[in-house]
């Protein structure tokens, strides 16, 4: 699985540093990192005001923030990779 997290001057300022941290940290403790690969991305093409722009394999999501990563993460990380686990 590739995580793109968007870099670009839009999402820097909206938190995209403290969302690729977020990521680092639960990939860590999920001991993922075999299994997913974290990348910063320019400009993925779906700024939002509501936070940052994030590509997981082919899909966009946008407006991810503090407050929304927990459940994008458990739905699209962890759910993906445990449905492909078994």
């Amino acid at each position: 699985m590739i995580v793109q997290v968007c870099v670009g001057s839009s999402c820097h300022i909206r938190g995209s540093d403290e969302i690729v941290t977020l990521f680092q940290n639960a990939i860590s403790e999920h001991k993922l990192e075999n299994d997913v690969t974290l990348v910063g991305s320019f400009c993925i093409g779906k700024c939002s005001p509501n936070g940052v722009s994030v590509q997981i394999d082919d899909e966009v999501l946008v407006g991810v923030n503090r407050q929304s990563f927990n459940e994008l993460f458990n739905e699209k990380v962890l759910g993906v990779i445990k449905s492909e686990r078994e």
